[in-house]
């Protein structure tokens, strides 16, 4: 009997046919070790992995950076962030970005968050060689300022989002670069970016009107005027932060309510200056789109506002009401009637003195989906006074009587 000729499977599968083996892979295989062990079969294997990936998180120098361009010729997902633990290292450097932007070109998302090493001149190397970015992340990235976001929105008119927190150097030289360059920009975060006024954001409403995600959170420079240019700009908005942003008042809240019918999260948080008419009209301008809404600190807020929370905006999962003193049990007695109990997710009413046991009571009634709850420092609610009156929440329930947030995850 004749033997049967011996065939190699790298003389029948081309290319294409190892990349179709490895798409498949990725899509029935949801272990790593598996997907691995693809590139341990030989070195032709290990090549078209690798010329397959597309996104790659680590921790290099020069030297190396230039291997793995070599050897990862298609990523266009790049990530040199640090955790902040980590973040007394300098991270990436202007030499590393010097390399990124002359060997990634196919980049489209790059993270360097905490990366504290990186100037201006790395943001301008990046602005010379990566036309295609999409997302860049450079918060807490302490050196940089007005010059190097200039030459990346130059350099990158495609950039959709922009994560900036912490960067205060920036001020509004950079919003105005940004309308004039990057009409893309659907999220900007500049969260402590404390040189931004009222006039960068109104800048910033002339060019860039796609923003769906705005963070300025504790910009207290911010006031009025800038939030609501921006919001009658921006019809596409759904995620707001205002958190301690100290001139903010019930005139941008009433601006939101009557223009923003997209807005899904608002976080007005230590925003002292709303008012229970505020909340109440986003209650009902926002109704059929509020999804998380922050109001803790906002020291004026009563029962009247929280009803009107509660019974009109019907998909509610996320509220905040800690430190609003003025809350007592009547604020949960629309519960009975409806709204968005039955979808509510996570609720904090810590340091809320008003707040007893008896809307703690309503809460496990009329809250199945209730998943967090904090109750702090509310003296009239204690673990023993709970279950001395035998309330019962579901099992997937977490209460916080005590202790930091911190040590719970949410």
């Amino acid at each position: 009997m004749e033997e049967k000729e011996k065939v190699c499977i790298n003389d029948v599968l081309t290319d294409d046919g190892l990349r179709a083996i490895l798409a498949k892979l990725e899509e029935v295989s949801e272990s790593q070790k598996d997907k691995d062990n693809y590139g341990l079969v030989c070195k032709r294997w290990l090549r078209v992995q690798s010329t397959e990936r597309r996104r790659l998180r680590a921790r290099a120098g020069p030297l190396m950076l230039q291997r793995l361009a070599a050897r990862f010729t298609r990523l266009i997902d790049l990530d040199f962030s640090q955790s902040v633990s980590r973040s007394f290292f300098p991270g990436v450097s202007d030499k590393d970005l010097e390399i990124i932007g002359t060997k990634f070109q196919c980049l489209q998302s790059l993270n360097l968050r905490e990366c504290k090493g990186i100037t201006d001149a790395g943001l301008k190397a990046l602005g010379k060689g990566l036309r295609n970015l999409h997302l860049l992340d450079i918060s807490q990235c302490r050196k940089i300022t007005d010059s190097g976001i200039q030459a990346l929105a130059e350099g990158c008119p495609t950039l959709v989002t922009l994560r900036i927190n912490g960067c205060k150097f920036v001020s509004d030289g950079s919003l105005q670069t940004l309308s004039r360059n990057c009409i893309k920009l659907e999220e900007l975060e500049l969260q402590g970016c404390t040189n931004i006024t009222d006039g960068g954001l109104s800048a910033l409403a002339q060019g860039c009107l796609s923003i769906q995600i705005l963070d300025i959170s504790k910009c207290v420079k911010v006031g009025d005027n800038g939030v609501m240019r921006l919001a009658e700009a921006c019809s596409l908005l759904k995620i707001l932060k205002l958190s301690d942003c100290s001139k903010i008042s019930s005139k941008t809240v009433v601006c939101l309510a009557e223009g923003s019918k997209r807005l899904e999260v608002l976080m007005v948080g230590g925003c002292r200056l709303v008012s229970d008419e505020s909340i109440q009209a986003l209650a009902f301008g926002c109704s059929s789109s509020l999804i998380n809404l922050q109001v803790e600190w906002c020291v004026n807020l009563s029962d009247e506002s929280i009803i009107s929370v509660l019974s009109q905006c019907l998909r509610l999962e996320n509220l905040n009401i800690a430190c609003c003193d003025k809350i007592t049990d009547h604020a949960f007695s629309c519960l009975r009637n409806g709204g968005s109990g039955s979808l509510l997710k996570l609720l904090k009413i810590n340091n809320c003195p008003g707040i007893s046991v008896t809307g703690i009571a309503l809460l496990a009634e009329f809250c199945p989906s209730l998943e967090f709850l904090d109750v702090r420092s509310c003296p009239q609610i204690t673990e023993e006074d709970v279950n001395r009156a035998g309330i019962n929440f579901a099992k997937h329930c977490k209460l916080i009587y005590q202790g930091t947030i911190s040590e719970h995850a949410l």
